[in-house]
């Protein structure tokens, strides 16, 4: 049975593109392009023009009609540029998308097991707080704020003044975490480290903000040991919730995974140093030793 485009299907194509143009002759929409020519006025439509970014005037036209000038005076200054003129065009919308990215907020993933540690990781000081604190303290001048993704057994290991965030999807490795954290907020991206990652600086994560690509599911470091995608230094774009369930639907719960096959922007890590993490006592003893001698 074929499949027809439904309000369901239409949802997930939506959920797909980066920027979606309607036509507003038949439908009403917010962040409204309006384009002006002589052949069509707007003065028996200006009910609907109520969100306006941009005005277009097409060739026919040379400048504002006074109707129009007057009902966009109450929406303060409104930018016009000529229809014909794309490259105008294609830097607003570019500027326009970068001042309406979604908001960042950061998650500190620390509801593994820690089986080849032997202890939690979240709680080892290889710096001057626990691992989870350290963590939260790098994401914080990056984000409107950080939450700490936990088992729901360790919600009273997390240290006063950071925010617990128990598992609400179980058993799934690091995606318990990112699904929760997308439940909790499905409309902010989310800036997502391990705790175990002790050489981790501001400067790679300001790299990896400055250089987000919010358009696509997923902003990543390719791992220093293979080609992959790294995905516990990950910036995961709301887009990004229904991929996860779809892999998740078909039986994968390896975000790694996910980023291979979905349209992830993938950066060279400026230290690769950065990405390593520890995961054993001996590497651990290694990476304090290291540290002290920083």
């Amino acid at each position: 049975m074929r499949r027809g485009f439904d309000k369901f299907a239409q949802q997930q194509w939506l959920a797909d593109q980066s920027l979606v143009l309607v036509n507003g002759n038949h439908f009403r929409a917010r962040q409204q392009v309006a384009i002006v020519s002589a052949q069509k006025p707007l003065d028996k439509k200006l009910d609907r023009l109520t969100d306006v970014q941009l005005v277009l005037l097409a060739e026919s036209q040379t400048e504002l009609p006074a109707y129009l000038e007057a009902h966009l005076a109450q929406a303060g200054s409104v930018p016009v540029l000529h229809l014909a003129d794309t490259a105008g065009i294609a830097t607003w919308v570019q500027q326009w998308w970068q001042h309406r990215q979604p908001p960042l907020r950061g998650l500190v993933l620390t509801g593994g097991r820690s089986q080849r540690m032997q202890t939690d990781k979240s709680r080892l000081r290889y710096h001057q707080q626990e691992q989870q604190a350290h963590a939260a303290a790098l994401l914080a001048p990056f984000c409107q704020d950080v939450l700490i993704s936990c088992r729901p057994d360790q919600v009273s290991h997390v240290p006063d003044g950071l925010t617990p965030l128990p598992d609400q999807f179980l058993d799934l490795g690091p995606m318990s975490g990112i699904l929760t954290a997308f439940r909790h907020d499905p409309n902010a991206a989310w800036l997502v480290v391990a705790c175990d990652l002790p050489f981790l600086s501001a400067e790679t994560l300001r790299y990896l903000v400055e250089h987000r690509h919010a358009g696509r599911v997923a902003t990543a470091f390719q791992s220093p040991e293979n080609e992959f995608p790294e995905p516990l230094i990950t910036i995961w774009e709301p887009r990004s919730y229904g991929v996860l369930l779809q892999f998740l639907g078909q039986g994968y719960s390896c975000p790694r995974k996910v980023l291979i096959n979905s349209d992830t922007e993938v950066l060279q890590a400026p230290v690769p140093q950065d990405l390593r993490n520890v995961n054993t006592p001996a590497e651990r003893a290694a990476a304090q030793q290291e540290l002290r001698g920083q």
